[in-house]
């Protein structure tokens, strides 16, 4: 904690944050606007907080968003441009008296000399209603102008008396491009960096930018691992990024071989409807002395994986086996197991639901968490409604048969198809019912 004079305690001096032996993300850190990037819808030209910050007439205000948008970032440049004296706090390790001390401090300056004080606390959802109530006669009595930087929703984690006296700031996940730049911006200013030599093409970057899910500490993360690994002078490939991302594929063991083509065999005849070679390497396994938990998660997987909606009762005979050996034990286990696997294995097949996964988890990977539709988001406070949360949303059970025309993806993804229904077994229904409501929503039925 400190004034402006003591952001040393906190907010380091610029050649410190830089120095080696921090971390890549501290010492990119940028200290003005002009090296901030992303949120040009609070900082872009003309807008509000970055007029503020040039005019160093900072409201109190609760900055919300998500890990590595910029919400400390932009208290070190408020703390950097303010002619205010500037304390910060974070949630965690501060309590009332911790609070005390900086407001006796903050009106002193202000009651002798006329001077402006700001407390930024990070993290303050933490913050519990007894030290949020501390804060509020302060900011009532502008004894300190408030900002606080929050991941969670401040209308479930900030007091309503205090967050009536913020302006509440959403700060939105950084693009990929914007990532990008700042990735490149780290290998053109960063001294440890450069002593490495990296040699890095846009891809990499890229790839380090999609993973880092609009956080840029972890994209910044990723490029100091990435560089630590490829070593001096070497090329940072994606294989390399990968490593630094932890995405390593896993290989069985080879010394284990046999026992992984037996369950190949298991599934394999299962999936190809025959519960006599299904049965036969079953048996296999457990007369080898393989855990039988094992074989029953496998046909858990299996009912969901190869039999879906085709036969919903695959996945409950599944599970019902796998409680009903954790009830009996063996040798009397072995009886479900075999009633679970020859039904599997005769059901009717549809590996509907992996295909859906495999579709949706690839949109996923590459346009990273996009936007949840305002429609579609609850509104159970004030300041949510007043923000379009919900609006515009039709309640499905106010319309005949339950079911009303409307896109919920995200505008990006109008229109996309994950799941598409096999004719096979009681999925053909799903089927039947679901060419009927996208013929009612004017679709083909070919989209993917």
């Amino acid at each position: 904690m400190g004034g402006r004079d003591g952001n040393m305690d906190l907010f380091r001096h610029q050649a410190e944050r830089r120095g080696l032996g921090q971390p890549l993300a501290d010492r990119m850190r940028p200290v003005s606007l002009e090296d901030f990037f992303g949120q040009r819808h609070l900082v872009g030209p003309g807008k509000m907080l970055g007029r503020a910050i040039a005019s160093d007439r900072i409201p109190s205000m609760i900055l919300w968003g998500p890990p590595g948008s910029g919400k400390t970032t932009l208290a070190h440049v408020i703390a950097n441009s303010t002619g205010a004296l500037f304390f910060t706090l974070t949630a965690v390790g501060s309590g009332v008296k911790d609070l005390r001390e900086v407001m006796a401090r903050a009106a002193e300056q202000r009651d002798l000399y006329g001077k402006r004080s700001i407390l930024f606390i990070d993290e303050i959802h933490r913050f519990n209603k007894a030290q949020q109530d501390a804060l509020l006669p302060h900011a009532e009595r502008g004894t300190v102008v408030l900002i606080g930087a929050t991941t969670e929703n401040p209308s479930f984690e900030v007091i309503s008396a205090l967050l009536s006296r913020c302006r509440v700031l959403r700060l939105e996940p950084l693009g990929e491009e914007e990532l990008v730049a700042i990735l490149e911006r780290a290998l053109q200013l960063d001294a440890e960096l450069r002593r490495f030599g990296p040699v890095i093409e846009r891809e990499p970057l890229e790839l380090m930018a999609r993973a880092a899910s609009g956080d840029a500490r972890r994209a910044l993360t990723s490029l100091e691992v990435a560089v630590h690994l490829a070593g001096e002078g070497a090329p940072v490939t994606p294989e390399v990024v990968e490593q630094a991302l932890q995405r390593k594929t896993l290989l069985y063991d080879k010394e284990g071989e046999e026992h992984y083509n037996v369950v190949s065999g298991f599934i394999k005849s299962m999936r190809g409807s025959d519960p006599d070679a299904a049965v036969y390497w079953m048996v296999r396994m457990l007369e080898a002395g393989e855990d039988p938990l094992f074989i029953l998660r496998r046909m858990v997987i299996f009912a969901a994986e190869d039999v879906g909606n085709a036969d919903p009762v695959a996945l409950q005979t599944a599970v019902a086996a796998l409680e009903a050996f954790r009830f009996v034990g063996l040798p009397e286990g072995v009886l479900p197991m075999t009633q679970a696997v020859t039904y599997l294995a005769s059901a009717h097949k549809s590996n509907s639901a992996l295909t859906a996964y495999s579709r949706a988890r690839k949109d996923v990977v590459e346009l990273g968490p996009l936007a949840v539709p305002m429609k579609l988001r609850n509104a159970p406070t004030r300041m949510m409604e007043q923000m379009g949360y919900s609006k515009g949303y039709r309640y499905p059970h106010n319309f005949d048969g339950h079911y009303v025309v409307e896109e919920y993806l995200p505008e990006q993804l109008r229109d996309r198809r994950y799941y598409t229904p096999s004719e096979s077994g009681h999925e053909a229904q799903i089927a039947a019912r679901m060419r009927e409501r996208r013929t009612e929503k004017g679709e083909g039925d070919d989209r993917e």
